[in-house]
């Protein structure tokens, strides 16, 4: 039986050189990415040169890269498994943990090249300084994200809230003024009632900052655009990829909005950390049974408030 591509690399690298290696390495980790790369982006990732991309096409058998993308694309079409798409069913339980593991390290990994460095920190400078901020998120991984990020935002003192139901993100969104904002987080990007809300707080004089898929209805609606692609899912409307990355992507969000406001903002992280570990979660034998009223100290030894 004639081998497919990407065993045919599989079978290859051990003996291929060492800057060749990395570029098979880096195709059999995440095929689907290297489809979308450049030349130049995919010598970046792998630290080798456009030349060495070549010879490696040719040692495959094609003439160049745009060849062997269009062989690779037409496997991946043709050859996707119904469980993951890198994990085939007769694969061992270690095989699909590490095709799986890889598979989601390099989605990770992909957020810093897709971020646009200027418009994330637009989208910052405005969170930060809002007088109020609203997340919105359409369908139930969306919704945890924009809980999550909510959240988060609370604990740096700002005021934030998170809306599921389509019709309380319209009346949030009537309710924004100019200097707020809305941060709508969802990876197909097309909720028609998600799009009215953005709508209506843009029309207020709200900043829009959108989580999303590069090309979709609600990219084009946002003010600061962190877009990013992931491949889609063989299981899920929205897979394990997206998941991680937007996960990825609210935590840059959460640390770059603490630098911004400063000191006020690192305070609370600590007065919160301390009163968790003051007053005790899931502990065995719980703080509160001998309360002493609470209250977390300042610098100066006394109460704050």
């Amino acid at each position: 039986m004639t081998p497919s591509l990407l065993q045919k690399i599989a079978q290859i690298r051990s003996s291929a050189p060492a800057t060749r290696r990395a570029i098979l390495d880096l195709i059999l980790e995440d095929p689907d990415r290297v489809l979308e790369e450049s030349f130049e982006q995919l010598a970046e990732r792998s630290r080798s040169s456009v030349p060495t991309i070549m010879r490696t096409c040719r040692d495959l058998g094609f003439a160049g890269l745009r060849e062997f993308k269009l062989a690779l694309a037409q496997e991946l079409a043709l050859g996707g498994s119904p469980l993951h798409r890198r994990v085939n069913i007769e694969d061992a339980a270690d095989e699909v943990v590490g095709k799986i593991a890889r598979s989601a390290a390099a989605s990770v990994s992909g957020v810093r090249g897709q971020l646009d460095m200027q418009v994330l920190d637009g989208a910052v400078a405005a969170i930060a300084a809002a007088p109020h901020v609203d997340l919105y998120g359409a369908g139930a991984t969306s919704w945890f994200m924009a809980n999550d990020l909510q959240a988060r935002l609370f604990r740096l003192g700002l005021s934030a809230n998170a809306w599921a139901d389509y019709h309380l993100q319209q009346v949030a969104g009537a309710a924004q003024r100019p200097g707020g904002v809305v941060i709508a987080i969802s990876h197909v990007g097309g909720m028609p009632s998600l799009l009215d809300a953005v709508d209506i707080a843009r029309g207020q004089g709200a900043k829009v900052v959108a989580l999303t898929r590069p090309g979709t209805a609600l990219a084009a609606k946002a003010d600061f655009l962190l877009g990013l692609s992931v491949p889609d899912d063989a299981v899920m409307h929205v897979g394990i990829d997206a998941y991680l990355t937007h996960l990825t992507a609210i935590e840059i969000l959460t640390v770059l909005v603490a630098q911004r406001r400063g000191e006020p903002a690192v305070q609370r992280l600590q007065r919160a950390r301390e009163a968790f570990q003051r007053h005790g979660i899931d502990a065995t034998t719980h703080p509160l049974q001998s309360w002493d009223g609470g209250g977390i100290n300042d610098e100066k030894g006394g109460r704050a408030s």
